[in-house]
């Protein structure tokens, strides 16, 4: 029986909010756009529905149906997954799940202290930096401009929002209630206040008050799944421009990785990887995947991104373009190299380029397993029969060293 709808509106944060569910054994499945809730079979559905690069109106659409859809089918609870560093359409998401599913309130808890994020007095930090200050507000395709959640919500919404300390009780109407949180133990707190009186039908936060559903839903027995023994070879496929995630390759690469910057071409001529140089250039990734058990590919260039901005512009391709091209070309890249035998462990980094990667080889559903660190998510689907594994990152968290530790992990186990 389906207990809780997860709505999200990107394929990592589907599923690192998804598996603080799944590692405690609760039935979870995470599948991309249109979802028959009547159908399914999972505790929790997590539904990412691709919306974060939408206009706002369409993206309110498509959280209101299923929203309506979930109310129809007599879900339980309904938690709006955001983007833990409030990119996307925040404002219009929200209000569309509270006009949708008839609720008074919105209880909505955006900080993800595990990883650095928290909120104080309304206003959301980064790693201690308001987060339009943090390189979120200047992400090429999704600036933050404003770091004060509540006038962040309302530039999509006329909707009521108030900003509540832990512990604050909520005025009695209608409204978008914002919790502030600085630990751990403050998310737990507040999720504490809410379910005092029941199960509240909807709920938003990202992955770190979702951490705390599977106590709070009363799903949990107690379990924990044991991670899997996994190749030691490790492919790291990046496709986020965030500036943490580039020092972490630095430091990879450093630390021996392999690394190989694809160039604007490979990134946005169509059809490229089906070229005789395309081909060229797959027999030598291959080549380089046979000689080294860690590698790094990206679609990053050396010392910025000027060189692709000048290839699109010379051919009329806008910004919006380059995102779509940038991450159809690596899923088409990685669909030829999947059934390479020397390819080991996966790593994808950034919503864009899970998705056209899982699409490139027929993948429309993942199940999270668990994490391997806070944010850093082991999933599995199926292929051809056969159960592989992939390990799913968002940019712009993690320590510089990220990237070796994981490796060294991986082949330790």
């Amino acid at each position: 029986m389906l207990r809780l709808l997860m709505i999200a509106d990107d394929f990592t944060g589907a599923l690192d909010t998804g598996v603080q569910l799944a590692a405690h054994g609760i039935p979870t499945q995470v599948v991309v756009g249109q979802a028959d809730l009547s159908a399914c079979s999972s505790t929790v559905l997590v539904v990412d529905t691709e919306t974060r690069h939408l206009p706002a109106a369409k993206a309110a659409k498509a959280v209101e149906e299923l929203t309506r859809s979930a109310v129809e089918n007599g879900v339980g609870c309904i938690y709006k997954k955001t983007d833990s560093a409030l990119r996307g359409n925040i404002g219009a998401e929200l209000a569309a799940l509270l006009k949708a599913s008839g609720a008074r309130n919105l209880p909505f808890l955006p900080a993800f202290p595990q990883i650095g994020r928290t909120t104080k007095k309304g206003v959301h930090y980064i790693d201690g930096v308001p987060v339009n200050e943090s390189p979120f507000g200047i992400d090429p395709f999704e600036p933050v401009r404003c770091a004060e959640v509540t006038k962040l919500i309302h530039l999509q919404t006329e909707i009521p929002a108030q900003n509540l300390r832990p512990g604050e009780t909520a005025a009695d109407k209608t409204s978008i209630l914002v919790y502030d949180a600085a630990t751990a133990a403050d998310l737990e707190t507040a999720g504490r206040q809410l379910f005092q009186n029941g199960t509240p039908p909807v709920l938003a936060g990202c992955a770190g008050f979702a951490a705390f559903l599977p106590e709070l839903l009363g799903l949990s027995d107690g379990s924990v799944v044991e991670t899997p023994q996994l190749d030691p070879r490790l492919l790291v496929l990046c496709g986020s421009v965030n500036p943490i995630t580039l020092r972490q390759m630095d430091t990879a690469e450093k630390a021996g990785f392999a690394r190989l910057r694809l160039t604007p071409r490979q990134k946005l001529e169509p059809g490229y990887w089906a070229s005789a140089d395309g081909k060229a250039a797959l027999a030598e990734i291959e080549q380089m995947l046979a000689a080294n058990p860690r590698c790094i590919i990206e679609t990053n260039d050396a010392g910025g991104n000027q060189l692709t901005a000048d290839y699109a512009a010379a051919r009329g391709i806008d910004l919006d373009g380059m995102r779509v091209g940038i991450s159809g070309s690596v899923g088409q890249m990685f669909g030829a190299l999947f059934g390479s035998e020397h390819l080991g462990t996966l790593l994808l980094t950034g919503g864009d380029t899970l998705l056209q990667c899982m699409n490139s080889v027929g993948a429309r559903e993942l199940e999270p397993v668990c994490e391997l660190e806070s944010g850093i998510v082991l999933a599995r689907f199926t292929y051809q029969g056969r159960t592989r594994y992939v390990i799913t990152k968002s940019g712009g968290f993690g320590q510089e060293d990220l990237l070796v530790e994981l490796a060294d992990r991986i082949a330790k186990h």
